[in-house]
């Protein structure tokens, strides 16, 4: 076991280096496989590198260099899709539609076990959303639902009813729901009328994305608005390839719930509701790891989540949305070369001397580039996807992708699993 190596991925992972030595130990053991965290660090630096010399900067330069020279990048290939996509952006239903279908038609699964249409509608009868009533002019929801697209106005139902009457009132009738109120159909990616436009603004700007979905339905819907940001057709692109690889994700632990009818709507809804491990575990001599659905830096930096062993779902669908990107721009106009510089890049990342020389760290992460530049007024920069990413790929190298996902569905409502 090279330390040196382990100790500077441990400084890459905010984690305690002990407990690193602890899983390298571990696994290498399970496995039989040796030197794998040092092979991991020395792919980190050659991948570095090869940026580093793909961007034009020396691997002496600043991380205000390196952190510039990825956003340019960013605008580059953004731009790029902007003009291969004729100059739309997603500000009208009918070219959000259009970017839609460019993006579903490289995804790999379509389909999956969601909540019947007709069981959705009853749901609103037995609670009528008031709000989105009011907003369309309906007096009765038979009406609104003669009239108006189901999936519409459970978009809508997140906009305007309001977190408290949604979980208190309107979720709570999910604990009485059963598998034979699910079926296998095909997702559904959708662009929401414009009229939705100024009551989804507050939902955009808090998010800095016009994208959603909702699992039980099966959609990925977006919002014909342009926040009028640079990068924000790629990201948009690889925010709504990456829901068509959660959505069935999900899918999948809803049929496999289903065997257990007792236990499924209890189950769904912690589903639903992203739950993860609370409590700390006693330590033993295995190797544990969370498995953690939600990217939690997002709330708290200092989770101590953040600092023990483990598995991202969140952060595999990222790996695939990315290897999307790139099918995506080969389909396009041919310029899959430029979206491959992306490819292998999600848990990549080292430190770099600031202007006063002190270490800062540089995600090479698509995802965090891209959240980066959106905020870049701010002065906010993203490093979150990365780590997730780089835990996956430790658990990947040791194991494999596909084992990976097993793990990561096998254990997602347990929070944890040990090796």
């Amino acid at each position: 076991m090279d330390r040196l190596a382990t100790d500077k991925l441990a400084k890459i992972l905010r984690a305690d280096k002990h407990v690193l030595y602890k899983v390298e130990d571990r696994l290498s053991h399970v496995t039989g496989k040796t030197g794998v965290i040092e092979r991991i660090v020395e792919e980190n630096e050659a991948r570095v590198k090869e940026v580093l010399l793909t961007l034009g900067i020396s691997r002496t330069a600043t991380a205000k260099e390196v952190y510039d020279a990825l956003i340019s990048k960013i605008e580059a290939d953004d731009n790029l899709i902007f003009n291969a996509l004729g100059g739309r952006v997603c500000n009208s239903q009918k070219d959000c539609l259009n970017i839609l279908k460019t993006v579903k038609k490289v995804s790999e699964i379509n389909h999956g076990f969601f909540l019947k249409q007709e069981v959705a509608k009853q749901l609103l009868k037995k609670e009528p959303p008031k709000k989105v009533m009011e907003f369309l002019g309906y007096s009765s929801v038979d009406e609104m639902l003669a009239k108006e697209n189901l999936l519409e106005i459970y978009s809508a139902l997140r906009f305007l009813e309001g977190n408290e009457w949604l979980n208190g009132v309107f979720f709570k009738q999910y604990e009485k729901l059963t598998p034979n109120d699910f079926e296998e159909r095909k997702v559904v990616t959708h662009a929401l009328d414009e009229k939705w436009n100024e009551v989804t603004k507050k939902f955009v700007l808090k998010k800095w994305h016009n994208i959603s979905h909702l699992k039980e339905l099966g959609v990925v819907f977006v919002i014909p608005i342009s926040l009028g940001f640079a990068g924000e057709l790629l990201r948009m692109m690889s925010l709504v390839a990456h829901y068509l690889y959660e959505v069935p994700f999900y899918s999948a632990i809803f049929k496999k719930i289903a065997e257990v009818p007792e236990t499924f709507s209890e189950n769904l809804i912690s589903l639903l509701r992203g739950d993860v491990m609370e409590r700390h575990l006693p330590e033993n001599e295995r190797a544990l790891f969370l498995v953690v659905q939600r990217y939690l830096a997002k709330d708290d930096e200092n989770d101590w989540r953040l600092f023990v062993p483990r598995i991202n779902p969140e952060a595999l669908h990222w790996v695939r949305a990315e290897e999307d990107l790139v099918k995506m721009a080969g389909q396009i106009n041919g310029f899959s070369k430029e979206l491959q510089f992306w490819h292998n890049l999600d848990w990549v990342g080292d430190y770099f001397k600031d202007e006063v020389g002190n270490d800062v760290l540089v995600s090479f992460n698509l995802v965090d580039t891209v959240m980066s530049l959106v905020k870049q007024k701010e002065l906010v920069k993203y490093l979150y996807h990365h780590q997730e990413a780089l835990w996956n790929k430790i658990f990947i190298e040791y194991f494999n992708r596909e084992e990976l996902e097993k793990f990561s569905k096998e254990y997602l409502l347990q929070g944890y699993f040990e090796v």
